[in-house]
Protein backbone atom coordinates (compact mmCIF):
# COMPACT_ATOMS: atom_id res chain seq x y z
CA UNK A 1 0.00 0.00 0.00
CA UNK A 2 1.24 3.48 -0.83
CA UNK A 3 0.18 7.04 -0.18
CA UNK A 4 0.63 10.03 -2.47
CA UNK A 5 1.51 13.60 -1.59
CA UNK A 6 1.96 16.36 -4.16
CA UNK A 7 2.34 13.77 -6.89
CA UNK A 8 5.02 11.77 -5.07
CA UNK A 9 4.33 8.21 -3.96
CA UNK A 10 5.53 6.92 -0.58
CA UNK A 11 5.27 3.41 0.94
CA UNK A 12 2.60 3.43 3.65
CA UNK A 13 4.05 2.67 7.07
CA UNK A 14 7.63 3.13 5.88
CA UNK A 15 10.20 4.65 8.18
CA UNK A 16 10.56 7.64 5.94
CA UNK A 17 8.79 10.67 7.35
CA UNK A 18 8.12 13.71 5.18
CA UNK A 19 7.11 16.93 6.91
CA UNK A 20 5.94 20.03 5.07
CA UNK A 21 5.61 23.57 6.39
CA UNK A 22 5.14 26.85 4.57
CA UNK A 23 5.83 29.42 7.28
CA UNK A 24 8.10 27.83 9.85
CA UNK A 25 9.10 24.68 11.66
CA UNK A 26 10.37 23.88 15.15
CA UNK A 27 11.93 20.50 15.95
CA UNK A 28 12.73 19.30 19.47
CA UNK A 29 12.74 16.15 21.55
CA UNK A 30 9.75 17.43 23.54
CA UNK A 31 6.49 18.55 21.86
CA UNK A 32 5.67 21.21 24.46
CA UNK A 33 8.97 22.95 23.78
CA UNK A 34 8.30 22.85 20.04
CA UNK A 35 4.94 24.47 20.69
CA UNK A 36 6.69 27.21 22.68
CA UNK A 37 8.76 28.06 19.61
CA UNK A 38 5.73 27.96 17.34
CA UNK A 39 3.94 30.37 19.68
CA UNK A 40 6.71 32.90 19.06
CA UNK A 41 6.39 32.50 15.29
CA UNK A 42 2.62 32.94 15.49
CA UNK A 43 3.16 36.08 17.59
CA UNK A 44 5.26 37.63 14.83
CA UNK A 45 8.65 36.54 16.07
CA UNK A 46 11.46 35.26 13.88
CA UNK A 47 13.45 32.02 13.90
CA UNK A 48 15.85 33.27 16.57
CA UNK A 49 12.96 34.20 18.87
CA UNK A 50 11.52 30.72 18.36
CA UNK A 51 14.85 29.00 18.99
CA UNK A 52 15.46 30.90 22.23
CA UNK A 53 11.93 30.31 23.54
CA UNK A 54 12.29 26.63 22.73
CA UNK A 55 15.64 26.36 24.53
CA UNK A 56 14.25 28.13 27.60
CA UNK A 57 11.21 25.86 27.66
CA UNK A 58 13.35 22.72 27.41
CA UNK A 59 14.94 23.56 30.78
CA UNK A 60 11.47 23.01 32.27
CA UNK A 61 9.87 20.23 30.25
CA UNK A 62 13.03 18.22 29.50
CA UNK A 63 15.22 18.95 32.55
CA UNK A 64 17.01 15.62 32.16
CA UNK A 65 18.95 16.96 29.19
CA UNK A 66 18.75 20.76 29.51
CA UNK A 67 19.39 23.24 32.27
CA UNK A 68 20.29 26.82 33.14
CA UNK A 69 23.77 25.56 34.03
CA UNK A 70 24.43 24.41 30.47
CA UNK A 71 26.28 25.84 27.49
CA UNK A 72 24.94 26.85 24.08
CA UNK A 73 26.18 27.28 20.55
CA UNK A 74 24.45 28.88 17.59
CA UNK A 75 24.85 29.34 13.87
CA UNK A 76 22.60 32.00 12.33
CA UNK A 77 22.29 32.77 8.63
CA UNK A 78 21.11 36.36 8.19
CA UNK A 79 21.59 38.98 5.50
CA UNK A 80 23.70 36.67 3.37
CA UNK A 81 26.17 35.99 6.17
CA UNK A 82 26.76 33.17 8.66
CA UNK A 83 27.18 34.22 12.30
CA UNK A 84 28.61 32.00 15.02
CA UNK A 85 28.06 32.28 18.75
CA UNK A 86 30.16 30.44 21.32
CA UNK A 87 28.20 30.20 24.56
CA UNK A 88 30.50 27.73 26.31
CA UNK A 89 31.96 28.55 29.71
CA UNK A 90 35.45 28.09 31.06
CA UNK A 91 36.70 26.81 34.40
CA UNK A 92 36.42 29.05 37.50
CA UNK A 93 39.56 31.00 38.40
CA UNK A 94 40.02 29.11 41.68
CA UNK A 95 40.08 25.70 39.98
CA UNK A 96 43.57 24.61 38.97
CA UNK A 97 45.11 21.38 37.73
CA UNK A 98 46.96 21.09 41.01
CA UNK A 99 43.73 21.19 43.01
CA UNK A 100 42.18 18.48 40.84
CA UNK A 101 45.21 16.24 41.37
CA UNK A 102 45.30 17.02 45.10
CA UNK A 103 41.68 15.85 45.34
CA UNK A 104 42.83 12.43 44.14
CA UNK A 105 41.71 12.67 40.51
CA UNK A 106 43.93 11.62 37.62
CA UNK A 107 41.26 12.68 35.15
CA UNK A 108 38.32 15.07 35.28
CA UNK A 109 35.45 13.58 37.36
CA UNK A 110 31.92 13.66 35.95
CA UNK A 111 30.07 14.75 39.11
CA UNK A 112 30.52 17.32 41.84
CA UNK A 113 31.92 20.85 41.77
CA UNK A 114 35.22 20.11 40.03
CA UNK A 115 33.83 19.69 36.48
CA UNK A 116 31.51 22.72 36.79
CA UNK A 117 32.29 25.55 34.37
CA UNK A 118 30.74 29.01 34.00
CA UNK A 119 27.28 28.39 32.47
CA UNK A 120 26.99 30.01 29.05
CA UNK A 121 23.43 29.32 27.90
CA UNK A 122 21.71 32.31 29.51
CA UNK A 123 24.29 34.74 28.14
CA UNK A 124 23.94 33.12 24.71
CA UNK A 125 20.18 33.68 24.76
CA UNK A 126 20.68 37.35 25.57
CA UNK A 127 23.38 37.88 22.94
CA UNK A 128 21.32 36.16 20.25
CA UNK A 129 18.29 38.25 21.08
CA UNK A 130 20.18 41.54 21.15
CA UNK A 131 21.46 40.95 17.66
CA UNK A 132 18.61 39.16 15.94
CA UNK A 133 15.52 39.06 18.17
CA UNK A 134 12.27 40.71 17.21
CA UNK A 135 9.90 40.07 20.11
CA UNK A 136 10.53 41.47 23.62
CA UNK A 137 13.04 39.27 25.47
CA UNK A 138 10.67 38.63 28.37
CA UNK A 139 8.04 37.33 25.94
CA UNK A 140 10.30 34.40 25.09
CA UNK A 141 10.12 33.15 28.68
CA UNK A 142 6.33 33.04 28.92
CA UNK A 143 5.72 29.41 27.85
CA UNK A 144 8.47 28.08 30.11
CA UNK A 145 7.25 30.07 33.11
CA UNK A 146 3.69 28.89 32.48
CA UNK A 147 4.73 25.22 32.45
CA UNK A 148 6.94 25.69 35.51
CA UNK A 149 4.08 27.27 37.47
CA UNK A 150 1.05 25.33 36.23
CA UNK A 151 2.77 22.04 35.49
CA UNK A 152 2.96 19.64 32.58
CA UNK A 153 2.36 15.90 32.17
CA UNK A 154 5.42 13.67 32.07
CA UNK A 155 5.81 11.71 28.82
CA UNK A 156 7.16 8.13 28.62
CA UNK A 157 10.55 9.22 27.30
CA UNK A 158 11.01 11.93 29.92
CA UNK A 159 9.93 9.49 32.63
CA UNK A 160 12.61 7.05 31.48
CA UNK A 161 15.31 9.73 31.54
CA UNK A 162 14.09 11.07 34.89
CA UNK A 163 14.29 7.59 36.40
CA UNK A 164 17.81 7.20 35.04
CA UNK A 165 18.71 10.49 36.72
CA UNK A 166 17.31 9.24 40.01
CA UNK A 167 19.48 6.13 39.81
CA UNK A 168 22.51 8.19 38.81
CA UNK A 169 22.29 10.67 41.68
CA UNK A 170 21.07 8.41 44.49
CA UNK A 171 24.67 7.63 45.56
CA UNK A 172 25.12 11.36 46.23
CA UNK A 173 22.14 11.65 48.55
CA UNK A 174 23.22 13.36 51.75
CA UNK A 175 25.88 15.43 49.97
CA UNK A 176 24.93 19.11 50.52
CA UNK A 177 26.09 20.05 47.01
CA UNK A 178 23.45 17.72 45.51
CA UNK A 179 20.58 18.37 47.91
CA UNK A 180 18.95 20.91 45.63
CA UNK A 181 18.60 18.30 42.92
CA UNK A 182 16.65 15.97 45.20
CA UNK A 183 14.50 18.81 46.55
CA UNK A 184 13.63 19.92 43.01
CA UNK A 185 13.29 16.75 40.97
CA UNK A 186 12.30 14.12 43.52
CA UNK A 187 9.65 16.01 45.47
CA UNK A 188 7.68 12.78 45.95
CA UNK A 189 10.79 10.88 46.94
CA UNK A 190 10.96 9.30 43.48
CA UNK A 191 10.95 10.12 39.80
CA UNK A 192 7.48 11.07 38.47
CA UNK A 193 5.40 8.45 36.69
CA UNK A 194 4.11 8.73 33.12
CA UNK A 195 1.22 11.19 33.02
CA UNK A 196 1.90 12.74 36.42
CA UNK A 197 1.88 16.53 36.54
CA UNK A 198 5.17 18.18 37.42
CA UNK A 199 5.54 21.75 38.63
CA UNK A 200 8.83 23.58 39.18
CA UNK A 201 7.81 26.77 41.04
CA UNK A 202 11.33 27.82 42.08
CA UNK A 203 12.56 27.34 38.54
CA UNK A 204 9.70 29.53 37.39
CA UNK A 205 10.80 32.29 39.77
CA UNK A 206 14.34 32.05 38.45
CA UNK A 207 13.11 32.36 34.87
CA UNK A 208 11.12 35.44 35.85
CA UNK A 209 14.29 37.09 37.19
CA UNK A 210 16.13 36.25 33.99
CA UNK A 211 13.31 37.65 31.87
CA UNK A 212 13.14 40.88 33.87
CA UNK A 213 16.91 41.47 33.94
CA UNK A 214 17.73 40.38 30.38
CA UNK A 215 19.77 37.57 31.91
CA UNK A 216 21.92 39.95 33.95
CA UNK A 217 20.79 38.57 37.31
CA UNK A 218 22.45 35.27 36.43
CA UNK A 219 25.88 36.85 35.99
CA UNK A 220 25.86 40.20 37.77
CA UNK A 221 22.90 40.22 40.14
CA UNK A 222 20.84 38.37 42.71
CA UNK A 223 21.15 34.93 41.14
CA UNK A 224 24.93 35.31 40.83
CA UNK A 225 25.12 36.18 44.52
CA UNK A 226 23.11 33.07 45.43
CA UNK A 227 25.27 30.79 43.29
CA UNK A 228 28.40 32.28 44.87
CA UNK A 229 27.04 31.69 48.38
CA UNK A 230 25.98 28.10 47.61
CA UNK A 231 29.34 27.33 46.06
CA UNK A 232 31.19 28.62 49.14
CA UNK A 233 28.91 26.69 51.51
CA UNK A 234 29.32 23.37 49.68
CA UNK A 235 32.99 23.43 48.72
CA UNK A 236 32.67 24.73 45.17
CA UNK A 237 35.10 26.82 43.15
CA UNK A 238 32.58 29.02 41.32
CA UNK A 239 32.53 32.68 42.40
CA UNK A 240 30.47 35.70 41.45
CA UNK A 241 33.58 37.27 39.92
CA UNK A 242 33.74 34.38 37.44
CA UNK A 243 30.12 34.92 36.49
CA UNK A 244 30.50 38.70 36.20
CA UNK A 245 33.43 38.35 33.80
CA UNK A 246 31.59 36.02 31.44
CA UNK A 247 29.82 36.88 28.19
CA UNK A 248 29.00 34.65 25.23
CA UNK A 249 31.35 35.36 22.33
CA UNK A 250 30.57 36.04 18.68
CA UNK A 251 33.03 34.09 16.53
CA UNK A 252 33.84 33.46 12.88
CA UNK A 253 32.48 29.98 12.09
CA UNK A 254 34.95 27.37 10.89
CA UNK A 255 34.58 26.80 7.16
CA UNK A 256 35.99 24.54 4.47
CA UNK A 257 35.51 23.93 0.77
CA UNK A 258 34.31 20.53 -0.39
CA UNK A 259 33.97 20.03 -4.15
CA UNK A 260 32.89 23.59 -4.67
CA UNK A 261 30.60 23.81 -1.66
CA UNK A 262 31.33 25.94 1.43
Amino acid sequence: MTVQWNGTEYPYGSRRRVVYARNGMVCTGQPLAAQAGLRMLLAGGNAVDAAIATAICLTVVEPNCNGLGSDAFALVWAGGRLYGLNGSGYAPTLLTREKVLAAGHREMPQRGWIPVTIPGAVSAWAELHRRFGRLPFARLFEPAIQYAREGYPVSPTIRKLWKAGEELFTPFKGNPAFQGWFDTFLTLGRAPQVGEMVTLPDHGKTLEKLAESYGESFYRGELAEKMDAFSRETGGFLRKEDLAAYRAEWVQPIRTDYRGYD
